[in-house]
């Protein structure tokens, strides 16, 4: 799958009686239908999980020609009746609404209602869905669910509003409260800039637990598969100013793996100030994330600015029993942009959290090229060091923080802009730095010590400074030589301890 579609794809996220579970009619439709009742335990999916790993791999039902050709437009004109949400008309903290396949949505997924240790289909009805006028008249039996969107009381009571989306292979998003939709993760990247091709493994069914009336958190359960690998999913979802979710994996390879991402995320990057002068557009930045922040097993907190190269780059940030990592939207002001429709400054920063140990690995980020803001263009993720095996079971467990600020910052000065720039007396390319206000760092820069490094080239003059626009200290340094390619580190210190974020940067001439 392309950049481009991703962005596309994702662009569309955008009782019943003895069970307690009960859907009732609304403006003279049937409302939801749903299959016999059968007991439901956690284990009920780490069970399905187990059993399809020891098959060969069967696709879940593909959608007709007819709905797969919509174009993006038609495709546009067909949306749930929210009349009709699951749990609607019942006393439970979240409902969810659904998403019909069609367009880059080809399978047809299967979702379920749980209550009580019990679980029931629901089944597929064109009828609870509204469209246009102009939208075609196409068979029912054609199509069926493509994902969901959970929905909360997360600003008023009474008001359900949507925090988070499960659509599309094992793509889902989330947001926190006051915050638009940008980055998104997925339940396993296969193959993600290795040697073959990428495998997009596919969340096939879903299971939608019922959630007290005043809770603040619910459960859902997911059965992933691939032709590479099957899996059990458990996520508990936390709603409020940051929306967390609580990951549990289990996954059941059939073949080897040697190429696994866990904790993916996928944004998108494509100018600020560090290349504003590649592109003709009259805002100041273009953005879901401008870095990449990661808490190593050492303890070293890491910010790595993001590029837009012109060549697919890989860098490989080798590492044991990370504390966390996260693809991270640090300029939060209107003015960063200058765009008042896209509300990049409320797009929300993502922070993968590890629990318990995940050994021996690296944190992985891809950067791809790209020239519109409608591709997603960046992918990081954690990749273990060695195979999963196929007979093998592993677990990885893991919570997202989906934040203005990860729970980590805050320890040392974070980097809030790096520039770059030719000399205009000199030779060599100068380069700038700028840290936010800490008091690791104090209020006199001669106290502080650059430490500045590059594997090609040399570098020369570093200077800290006290930048009175911003309240912080300046980092100027100036790469000499020209190298084509370079790595650069930049460290400050202040009586004998680190004071602000390791800076990394991949310089790139040609």
């Amino acid at each position: 799958m392309t950049a481009a579609s991703r962005r596309q794809f994702l662009g569309l996220f955008g009782g019943l009686a003895a069970l307690g579970l009960h859907q009732a009619q609304a403006n003279g439709r049937a409302g939801l239908r749903f299959g016999p009742t059968t007991g439901f335990t956690p284990e009920t999916v780490t069970a399905r999980a187990r059993n399809l790993a020891v098959s060969a791999y069967v696709p879940p039902p593909s959608v007709s020609t007819a709905w797969r050709n919509l174009s993006y437009d038609t495709f546009r004109g067909i949306w749930y009746d929210t009349r009709q949400a699951l749990y609607r008309d019942h006393p439970s903290s979240v409902q969810a609404e659904f998403f019909v396949a069609g367009l880059f949505f080809r399978h047809k997924i299967g979702l379920h209602a749980v209550e009580g240790g019990q679980s029931r289909e629901v089944q597929f009805d064109l009828a609870n869905f509204d469209t246009t006028d102009t939208f075609p008249d196409l068979p029912a039996e054609g199509t069926g669910f493509a994902g969901f969107r959970v929905l909360g009381e997360t600003e008023a009571q009474g008001r359900f509003q949507e925090y988070a989306v499960f659509q599309g292979a094992s793509y889902f998003r989330a947001i926190g409260r006051g915050q638009a939709y940008g980055i998104s993760s997925r339940g396993l990247a296969l193959n993600t800039a290795g040697s073959g091709p990428e495998e997009f493994p596919i969340f096939r069914e879903f299971w939608i637990e019922a959630a007290a009336p005043d809770a603040s958190a619910v459960t859902i359960h997911a059965l992933l598969d691939s032709p590479s690998v099957a899996g059990a999913y458990r996520f508990d979802i936390r709603k409020g100013d940051v929306t967390e979710m609580t990951v549990s994996a289990r996954l059941f390879p059939r073949a080897q793996l040697n190429s696994v991402g866990i904790g993916s995320g996928t944004s998108m990057f494509l100018f600020n100030n560090i290349n504003h002068f590649r592109f003709d557009d009259f805002r100041e930045a273009v953005h879901d994330s401008d870095g990449l922040l990661m808490l190593n097993g050492m303890g070293e907190t890491i910010w790595r600015p993001l590029n837009n190269p012109k060549n697919i780059e890989t860098s490989i940030f080798v590492d044991s029993a990370p504390r966390g990592f996260g693809l991270m939207q640090r300029a939060r002001k209107p003015g960063d942009y200058n765009d008042l429709s896209a509300h990049y400054d409320r797009r929300p920063s993502l922070w993968v959290e590890p629990l318990g140990d995940w050994g021996k690995g690296a944190v992985m980020l891809i950067e791809i090229p790209t020239d519109k803001e409608i591709n997603d263009n960046i992918v990081a993720f954690w990749r273990p060091q060695s195979p999963l095996f196929a007979g093998t079971e592993y677990q990885f467990d893991y919570r997202l923080h989906w934040c203005a600020t990860a729970p980590v910052e805050g320890a040392v000065a974070p980097v809030i802009a790096t520039r770059t720039g030719a000399r205009v007396f000199e030779d060599g390319r100068l380069f700038t730095v700028d840290y936010a206000p800490h008091p690791a760092l104090g209020d006199d820069p001669a106290r502080i010590e650059a430490r500045v490094s590059t594997s090609r080239g040399a570098i020369s003059s570093p200077i800290v400074q006290h930048n009175p626009a911003t309240g912080g200290m300046r980092l100027d340094f100036t790469l000499k030589g020209d190298p084509n390619e370079t790595e650069l580190r930049a460290e400050l210190w202040r009586d004998g301890r680190p004071a602000a974020e390791v800076w990394l940067n991949r310089w790139i001439s040609r």
